[in-house]
């Protein structure tokens, strides 16, 4: 049996996490979903036959990593 992580992880599909969370638009997550192999999003997305699912903890991880690039 798998063992459970107490920071369970979260999994939107991009129209989902478009909606819920706000502050970016679908068309931007499919954008950054497209440039996954040169951008590092490919850390955020799981990808299941043609679905695509963002794991929001790795999103938070990706975005902090890229804004302390930026620093």
């Amino acid at each position: 049996m798998l063992e459970q992580n107490k920071s369970q992880t979260k999994y939107y599909t991009v129209k989902q996490f478009a909606n819920e969370k706000g502050f970016i638009s679908e068309s931007g997550l499919r954008y950054l979903i497209f440039h996954a192999d040169t951008n590092g999003f490919d850390k955020v997305i799981k990808r299941i036959g043609r679905k695509v699912l963002i794991d929001f903890n790795a999103f938070e991880l990706w975005l902090n990593e890229i804004n302390n690039k930026a620093a």
